[in-house]
């Protein structure tokens, strides 16, 4: 099978288009015929190891010293068809369109890739392209599983910083579903997209420090990483409203599970989610498609078509 390979920890260029046997799935697994997958911040930072030193100790040891050759494809959502499924799946059939994500398995950038049958994997809404299906995972379950953290179901007023980013502008429509009042806060050529998510304000955290700003908070979630530079939970305690809480998608990762991927669904089907795609490459075009994710000017999710 066609796939991009991981050749070293470094640049985008160590991603190279490359051939591997395609996979063969396990009593519980199905294999998926890979239509779509998306480049995520989370695969930059792996491809790179650029993370803490001890992170970066521990991920050499499992993914290999010098270069990765423990896993050889990233990649960790995906839109497709199954082709096949192992002697014990009961849950999928073949030919049935699926999408998900597979935080620890990866290998997405390819043709063909394998899961278990009970992980984060649901069937395709019919309403939406292998693209724009391959859109949501990553934003969708990140945001809903530091939103549940947060305690969304009981909060009034919430905050999110970072709106127009992949898991930010699935937690605006998300923290709305759930009855928040909800104010956006994103760069100035973010604001109409943010808007149109349904935030019912939008502030400019350019132009403006909304932690200066009288508004108080029920949840203020930090839906981008460090990197750009979003307020700590201390610099947040003023905006917090009694009892209130702060949630950042540096902590933690939360479980990801099939039953918050169906939720997923039933949102999309009911018009409630929508995909949001800031660029689509080639699946050739991988190196590309990461340097741009790099330029962290993306809104929404960096889409890529699996020939």
């Amino acid at each position: 099978m066609n796939a991009i390979l991981w050749t070293a920890y470094g640049p985008p260029e160590v991603l190279q288009p490359g051939e591997l046997p395609t996979p063969l799935p396990k009593p519980h697994q199905v294999r998926i015929r890979v239509h779509a997958t998306a480049v995520t911040f989370s695969d930059c930072l792996a491809r790179g190891l650029a993370v803490p030193r001890a992170y970066a100790f521990v991920g050499r040891l499992l993914l290999g010293w010098r270069r990765p050759t423990r896993r050889r494809v990233l990649g960790i959502v995906f839109s497709g068809e199954i082709d096949r499924v192992g002697a014990r799946v009961r849950s999928f059939r073949e030919g049935q369109p699926v999408f998900g994500l597979d935080p620890f398995g990866s290998g997405c950038y390819a043709e063909y890739k394998c899961m278990r049958e009970t992980g984060a994997l649901a069937p395709k809404p019919e309403c939406l392209t292998h693209r724009e299906a391959a859109a949501i995972p990553y934003g969708g379950l990140l945001a809903l599983g530091f939103l549940r953290r947060g305690g969304i179901e009981t909060r009034r007023k919430v905050a999110i910083y970072g709106a127009a980013g992949a898991v930010g502008s699935s937690a605006v429509q998300l923290a709305r579903h759930f009855g928040a009042e909800v104010t956006g806060l994103c760069s100035g050529r973010n604001v109409e997209l943010v808007k149109s998510l349904g935030a019912d304000r939008v502030i400019d955290y350019t132009a403006q420090d909304f932690t200066a700003l009288p508004d108080r908070y029920d949840l203020i979630f930090a839906a981008i990483t460090t990197r750009y530079h979003p307020p700590s939970s201390e610099q947040c305690r003023n905006v917090l409203a009694p009892g209130g809480a702060y949630v950042s998608v540096v902590q933690r990762m939360p479980r990801l599970t099939q039953e918050m991927m169906t939720l997923l669904r039933e949102l999309v089907v009911a018009g409630t989610l929508k995909p949001v795609i800031d660029r689509t490459y080639a699946l050739s075009q991988m190196a590309e498609a990461h340097r741009y994710v790099e330029t962290v000017r993306k809104r929404g999710i960096v889409a890529i078509d699996v020939p």
